[in-house]
């Protein structure tokens, strides 16, 4: 076997290996993004209810369907109301990204685990290589 080939097949792999470092990283960020919108949703909505009670004591009228019920209020509960929506959907997003970093932490694993075989490492090495990986995942 030419030795050139065996350098360039080792620096495919390494990149490969970097590739795939780089996707279980970026799921990382974009999951801790997707949670943190979330968390900002619903404290936004939390303090829009605090105004709506606020609004709605200071004009004495609860009623939404009262025709003197407060314009701000009504505005703020539909603010409040798209906010919540838009975390549910944030929330399906967060499964999804659960998914796919999943999916990436699953691939670096088994390139971690090949990669120990093949270079005829201790068998458990791999196995707490992929450990590291499933306790980074939580």
């Amino acid at each position: 076997m030419d030795l050139r080939f065996g350098v360039s097949v080792m620096k495919s792999r390494e990149m490969l290996f970097r590739l795939k470092q780089f996707q279980v990283q970026e799921k990382r960020r974009k999951l801790a993004q997707i949670e943190m919108m979330i968390g900002e949703f619903a404290r936004m909505a939390a303090e829009l209810d605090r105004e709506i009670a606020l609004e709605e004591q200071r004009a004495g009228i609860s009623d939404t369907t009262h025709f003197a019920y407060p314009t701000y209020a009504r505005a703020a509960r539909a603010r409040r109301d798209n906010l919540l929506r838009s975390s549910e959907e944030l929330r399906g997003q967060l499964e999804e990204a659960k998914a796919d970093l999943d999916g990436a932490t699953d691939e670096l694993s088994k390139m971690v685990s090949l990669d120990g075989r093949e270079k005829g490492e201790p068998a458990d090495r791999p196995a707490m290589i992929e450990m590291n990986l499933r306790t980074a995942r939580a």
